[in-house]
């Protein structure tokens, strides 16, 4: 693979900060990163809003401050801009959007989004130019599809710093996954790795600018991306280099940044600085020196979806996650985050998080338009009525099989 020299390869901006000050921390990031020699001003720039989940919970997906401060800053220069939004099988990207006030913060300044789950979308085939897939086309044999709508015009990945249950940490180069990807992207989990650098391979050819804007006022660990224990970390980081900023990420959170596949593997491909020692660090350099010592757990759900991946299911992973009976995958997910895991465990994180400094701005954003405080579900009743759904139809299953047995069994 061709080496990739950009703008801004092996920088990255680092900026602490506090909730009165935010949105000037992040025009102060971003000047920091040289975002003008980055994204070309004549083209349209795309945000990757990132949304994984439905429900607001800290860490988890892209922050209205975080987008406030990065669409203010880009606009103050009369860029284009254009929100992106994917969906995925276990979030609502709808509901999502709403109760984590993105949406307030596009209408606020008038950026329209694009959806790209949708029948208008147009997915074409992507052929690489100078280089071979690793793993995604012998993922998708019959060829690896993306949308139209993301060629050509720069891209903002605006991730948080979390933990991840299959990547260690997630951020800039993951962020891709939901927009590159369709809905069939969870075949690639078992090389997730080799996957997001083939990503990382596609943007470097069809964005002429790509810039990484990534929140660390709540920073998550443990079983990310969802089920996370928060911690209030105060920083804000940004680069043109993704790898550069995820390495960064993972060296914050007690990582060692060369030991994660996916950032050891492009960088021995050179899209980017992934070892420590390569980064130029600017603005509040003092915070490269800390260390939290983040971990990384499972959930009852990730346990099963490794073991499919990974473990003992592994021969049965066509059945089970590339056949019609998929759905059931879906449910469980949805319904141990949506219907056992918020209510019981969640909630009562939330709450406490809104007591915060960060918390409370959360609260206060969108109060002009009555959307002051958050919204707390209790049992997905959505989902409850899917698992009802499951038990009847299984049930019948059984007595039709039952009955099989009994009309075909010798009679007394």
């Amino acid at each position: 693979m061709v080496k990739k020299n950009f703008p801004g390869r092996g920088k990255v901006a680092m900026v602490r900060t506090r909730p009165e000050s935010v949105l000037d921390d992040y025009a102060r990031l971003m000047e920091l990163v040289g975002y003008r020699e980055v994204l070309p001003p004549d083209l349209t720039t795309l945000l990757k809003i990132n949304i994984s989940w439905q429900t607001w919970y800290p860490a988890c997906s892209t922050t209205p401050w975080q987008l406030e401060g990065v669409i203010r800053t880009l606009q103050g220069d009369d860029y284009d801009l254009v929100g992106v939004h994917n969906d995925t099988v276990v979030v609502d990207t709808g509901d999502g959007e709403s109760n984590n006030k993105q949406r307030y913060v596009t209408d606020k300044y008038g950026v329209p989004c694009t959806y790209i789950y949708k029948p208008e979308t147009k997915w074409v085939r992507y052929e690489p130019e100078d280089w071979s897939y690793l793993v995604l086309d012998e993922i998708y044999p019959e060829g690896v599809y993306i949308p139209e709508v993301l060629i050509g015009r720069n891209i903002v990945q605006l991730p948080t710093i979390k933990s991840h249950v299959f990547t260690t940490i997630t951020g800039a180069m993951k962020n891709a996954f939901g927009g590159l990807l369709g809905r069939k992207r969870h075949w690639t989990h078992s090389q997730i790795h080799e996957t997001v650098v083939d990503l990382l391979a596609i943007q470097h050819e069809i964005h002429p600018g790509l810039l990484a804007v990534m929140d660390g006022t709540f920073a998550g660990d443990g079983p990310g991306p969802r089920a996370m224990h928060w911690h209030e970390k105060n920083v804000l980081l940004a680069s043109a280099d993704q790898v550069a900023i995820d390495a960064t990420s993972a060296m914050l959170q007690g990582f060692d940044p060369m030991a994660l596949p996916f950032i050891r593997f492009a960088h021995e491909l050179g899209l980017g600085a992934g070892d420590p020692r390569e980064i130029e660090f600017v603005g509040d350099e003092d915070v490269a020196e800390e260390r939290w010592d983040f971990h990384v757990d499972d959930t009852f759900a990730s346990r099963g979806q490794k073991m499919i991946y990974h473990g003992a299911l592994k021969p049965f992973e066509t059945l089970l996650l590339r056949s019609p009976i998929v759905p059931w995958s879906y449910f469980a997910s949805n319904f141990y985050h949506n219907v056992y895991w918020y209510p019981v465990v969640g909630r009562r994180r939330v709450e406490a998080a809104l007591e915060t400094p960060w918390g409370q701005l959360f609260c206060e954003y969108g109060a002009d338009a009555g959307l002051e405080g958050a919204v707390l579900p209790t049992v997905e009743k959505k989902t409850v009525a899917q698992g009802l759904g499951f038990l009847a139809g299984g049930v019948a299953a059984l007595g039709g099989l039952a009955a099989l047995v009994h009309q075909v069994s010798p009679q007394d």
